[in-house]
């Protein structure tokens, strides 16, 4: 594991991605809410693990 990623070879990398601050709405209410940055999960498959997938 390098910082934010993970690597599984033939399979892809896990990698840590940063989201910034929005604005969203509250679906039961209508109301604006500022939902705060965070970090999420990207993925990237690995070139032999989509050649599996497509055949």
């Amino acid at each position: 594991m390098k910082g934010d990623e993970v690597s599984l070879n033939g399979f892809g990398k896990f990698r840590a991605k940063d989201s910034a601050a929005r604005e969203g709405r509250n679906p039961q209410t209508g109301e604006t809410i500022v939902i705060r940055a965070s970090k999420r999960v990207g993925f990237t498959a690995a070139k032999a693990l989509k050649d599996k997938v497509n055949g």
